[in-house]
């Protein structure tokens, strides 16, 4: 799934698993960029689920455009940044009850914000990445490939 030498797709879910915070971009209805922080999970398969209110600038962006931009990790001089597809996870769906599980696995209070019918939950599944660890004295940067 991942063919670069610096990161398989095992380290790449547990890298991600291991940040609680990423920044996500997207566009607006005019154009403009818009940016925020938002709590991640992500899946053995690399689907990143995250939530936000329904009326959220976010989600009216993702249900216009279906794409997004995401950057995980920063702190130690190390990030993946990822770009794919969007979708909205319907709540009778069966992805519903998977994702939510590795969301509130990551972040409990999921649990009651799902309850909650102004919450929306969406998946990221990536198509393009990029990893890139300055930690040594050379960077190493590597296209991610997905699919």
């Amino acid at each position: 799934m991942l063919p670069c030498a610096a990161m398989q797709k095992t380290e790449l879910v547990a890298f991600i698993g291991a940040q609680k915070w990423a920044v996500e971009a997207t566009v607006a209805a005019d154009g403009g960029p818009q940016a925020a922080v938002i709590g991640v999970a992500v899946t053995d398969d690399v689907e990143i689920v995250f939530d936000t209110g329904t009326r959220a600038r976010k989600a009216e962006n993702l249900r216009r455009t279906k794409r997004m931009a995401l950057v995980v990790g920063w702190d130690e001089g190390r990030t993946v940044q990822l770009e794919g597809a969007v979708d909205e996870v319907a709540r009778e769906s069966a992805d519903h009850a998977r994702l939510l599980a590795v969301y509130v696995a990551k972040f409990p209070d999921g649990a009651a914000r799902a309850a909650d019918p102004d919450i929306a939950f969406f998946r990221l599944r990536p198509s393009w990445g990029k990893y890139s660890d300055f930690r040594g004295g050379a960077p190493t940067i590597e296209e991610l490939r997905f699919g």
